[in-house]
């Protein structure tokens, strides 16, 4: 593994725990805030949030093993390394920050985050993809 994939992981496992505190304090939200259980608009986004955020951090983990085997050339395995990550980032921010009023009966502006998101996990993984599909060149 690069030292720049080794250093992303590591940034990305010490990260990992914040998913996990989330997860807690959606469960004492569930438990002891009256007003989360009677929105289902910001119990769903919020909920989706949470579940974002730990997949696309372990799907982040999971494309740092392949990244550095991909043929790509340096700027294509940062922009992998960069891209896959900001979409665990950008997402759930866009289910939680849209919904923060818990009077809230629609998401607001910030929900088009998840469009940013969504477009820099897709050019991420394409990227990856496209890298691990190349055929090796011949000596």
């Amino acid at each position: 593994m690069s030292p720049q994939s080794r250093k992303t992981a590591g940034i990305l496992l010490v990260l990992l725990p914040t998913v996990e505190i989330g997860g807690v304090s959606l469960l004492s939200l569930l438990n002891r805030d009256p007003s989360y259980t009677a929105n289902p608009l910001r119990q769903n986004l919020w909920r989706a949030g949470h579940a974002h955020a730990g997949v696309l951090l372990v799907l982040s983990l999971v494309a740092l093993r392949y990244v550095d085997e991909a043929r790509l050339s340096e700027g294509g395995r940062a922009l992998v390394r960069t891209a896959i990550p900001a979409a665990a980032i950008l997402l759930p921010a866009a289910f939680f920050f849209s919904v923060l009023d818990p009077r809230a009966t629609a998401p607001n502006p910030l929900i088009a985050l998840a469009y940013v998101g969504a477009v820099s996990l897709a050019v991420g993984l394409l990227t990856l993809g496209v890298g691990l599909l190349r055929p090796a060149e011949r000596a």
